[in-house]
């Protein structure tokens, strides 16, 4: 399995993807994005994890800018956490 690792401190690069979606890049890798969902603005990091919502896209913008120095996950917290959605 490889992984890629980019520098948390890379400044994240925008774009508008559509009407309601924004997608952001560090180091020219997915980051994640922020999804208009009626007033609220859902901000979802690199893996689909939602982040928070939010009512201005400011907000939305700066929680996946923190998002890269959140405490990693291991493999297995992954994995439960997974299947514990999948059994709901």
């Amino acid at each position: 399995m490889s992984s890629t690792s980019t520098h948390p401190s890379a400044p994240l690069t925008w774009k508008q993807a559509d009407d309601d979606v924004h997608v952001a890049t560090r180091d020219g890798e997915f980051a994640g994005f922020v999804e208009l969902d009626g007033a609220r603005h859902v901000t979802r990091d690199s893996h689909g994890t939602e982040l928070g919502a939010f009512a201005t896209l400011a907000d939305a913008r700066r929680a996946l800018d923190g998002s890269g120095r959140r405490k990693t996950r291991s493999i297995t917290q992954t994995l439960r956490r997974h299947l514990s959605r999948a059994r709901s």
